[in-house]
C-alpha cells in the first residue's frame, strides 16, 4: 500500500466535444474540496482524442501513456469527434496505431484500460432526492431514491471490446462481412467478479442486501456461459455468505426498470455491463448524473459516461455532475489506495453538495428540467462544498 501524500498528482483528458467543459467543473470543484480537506492536488492536462487527431495525425503527444502511467489518477472527460461539415465519427487509419480503424480516442479510454489493467468499470445507479425523470416529453417522479442503490461491475479488458476484428471472405476471396469475436478468459473472469463480491460483502455489512446479480445472455453465447461458471464457481468457494443470483440481458433491461430495489451488486461481461449501465442511468434521472470509474490493482481513471455530445459542444449548457461525481469516486478510491481518511472525506463533501444542489432544485440544466448552465452548476457545487 503507497504512503499517504501531501499532494497527489492526478492526470486529466479534457478530449473532446463536451468533455473540456465538464472537466472544468470538475477539476474546480475537487479544488474547492481539497482546500477544505487541506490536500495539494496537481493537475496535469493531456490533449487528446478525435480532434486532435484530425489536426496531428495521432491521438494524442507521444510520450502520454507514460505520464499516465505516472499518475495516482486519471480524470477522463470524453473522447469523440465529427468531421468539419460532414457530421462523420472520426476513425484512425488501420495501423495508426491498430491494425484496423478505430475511433479517434481510443487510446486514452480502451488502450488506457487495457495497458493499466483496470479490469472493472465501477458504475453507481443511485438516485439522489428530488431529481425528476424525463418520461414521454415530461418531467414527473417516477422511481422513489430509496430504491435506486445498486452498482454494476462491469468487466473491462475483454469480451467484445478486444478492438480486434477480421473480414470474412467468401471462396473467392471477396469480403462477405466482417467478424469481431467475444473473448471471455477465466484471469478476466474471475478478478471482476471477486470484485463484486467482495463490494457486497462490504455493501452487507454497511446494511446492504448482500448480493451478486450475474447479467449474461448464456443461454445462448457460449462464452458467457463460461462468465456464468465461472462467477458460481467463486461465488461458492470464496464468498458464501453473499447471495448469488442470475439474470438474462434481455430480461434485466426491463426489471432494472420496473424494479430497482431488486438489486445490490451486478456483475456483467464487457458489452452487457456497458449497456446496462448507461440502462440504469435513466432511473438516475439520465447520463448527465452518471459517473463512472476504471479500476485496477493499481491505477484508477474516472469519467462521466455520457460521452462527447458533439451537438452540444461550447453551448456551456450540459450538465457537469456525471463529471463531479466522478472526480468523487476518484478521492473516494485515492483514500482507500493511499489509506488517506482525508480523501475519503472529500468524496463524501463533493456527494453531500452535489445532493443539496439537487434537492434544493436552484441550479438544474435543462436536461432536468431546469434552465442553468453548466458553469452555473460548477459553482452551485463548489459553493456547496465550501459550506460543508
Amino acid at each position: 500500500m503507497p504512503a499517504k501524500k501531501d499532494r497527489y498528482h492526478v492526470v486529466t483528458l479534457p478530449g473532446d466535444g463536451i468533455g473540456p467543459e465538464v472537466t472544468t467543473q470538475a477539476v474546480g470543484v475537487l479544488e474547492v474540496a481539497a482546500e477544505a480537506a487541506g490536500i495539494g492536488f496537481d493537475f496535469e492536462e493531456i490533449p487528446g482524442g478525435g480532434e486532435f487527431y484530425l489536426e496531428h495525425g495521432r491521438e494524442w503527444p507521444a510520450g502520454s501513456e507514460a505520464r499516465c502511467d505516472a499518475a495516482d489518477a486519471i480524470l477522463l472527460g470524453a473522447v469523440g469527434a465529427q468531421h468539419p461539415g460532414s457530421g462523420e465519427n472520426v476513425f484512425t487509419k488501420p495501423g495508426e496505431p491498430y491494425p484496423t480503424p478505430q475511433l479517434a480516442g481510443y487510446a486514452q479510454v480502451i488502450g488506457n484500460r487495457q495497458r493499466m489493467q483496470l479490469f472493472v468499470n465501477l458504475r453507481p445507479i443511485k438516485l439522489y432526492a428530488g431529481v425528476p425523470h424525463k418520461v414521454s416529453g415530461s418531467f414527473q417522479q417516477v422511481w422513489k431514491a430509496e430504491n435506486v442503490d445498486y452498482v454494476v461491475c462491469r468487466e473491462n479488458t475483454e469480451e467484445a471490446y478486444t478492438g480486434k476484428s477480421s473480414d470474412m471472405l467468401d471462396g473467392e476471396g471477396n469480403v462477405v462481412g466482417r467478424m469481431s469475436p467475444i473473448e471471455v478468459t477465466r484471469l478476466g473472469t474471475e478478478r471482476v467478479c471477486r470484485y463484486a463480491y467482495e463490494l457486497a460483502r462490504k455493501r452487507k455489512a454497511a446494511g446492504k442486501q448482500g448480493k451478486v446479480t450475474c447479467v449474461v445472455k448464456s443461454n445462448i453465447i457460449g462464452a458467457h456461459r463460461y462468465f456464468e461458471e465461472v462467477y458460481r464457481e467463486l461465488g461458492k468457494r470464496e464468498f458464501p455468505e453473499i447471495e448469488q443470483d442470475v439474470a438474462m440481458f434481455d430480461a434485466f433491461c426491463m426489471w432494472q426498470m420496473r424494479n430497482p430495489e431488486w438489486y445490490d451488486v451486478v456483475v456483467a461481461p464487457n458489452l452487457v455491463g456497458d449497456v446496462i449501465s448507461d440502462n440504469g442511468s435513466t432511473c438516475q434521472g439520465g447520463m448527465g448524473l452518471a459517473a463512472g470509474g476504471n479500476i485496477g490493482y493499481e491505477h484508477g481513471m474516472f469519467e462521466p459516461i455520457h460521452g462527447s455530445a458533439p451537438k452540444h459542444a461550447g453551448k456551456d449548457k450540459v450538465n457537469p455532475i456525471a463529471a463531479v461525481l466522478s472526480g468523487a469516486m476518484m478521492c473516494d478510491w485515492l483514500g482507500d489506495r493511499f489509506e488517506d481518511p482525508r480523501l475519503k472525506g472529500m468524496a463524501t463533501a463533493i456527494d453531500d453538495a452535489v445532493g443539496a444542489v439537487l434537492r434544493s432544485g436552484r441550479a438544474l440544466t435543462y436536461d432536468l428540467g431546469g434552465s442553468a448552465t453548466c458553469s452555473q452548476v460548477g459553482e452551485a457545487l463548489r459553493e456547496a462544498v465550501a459550506k460543508g
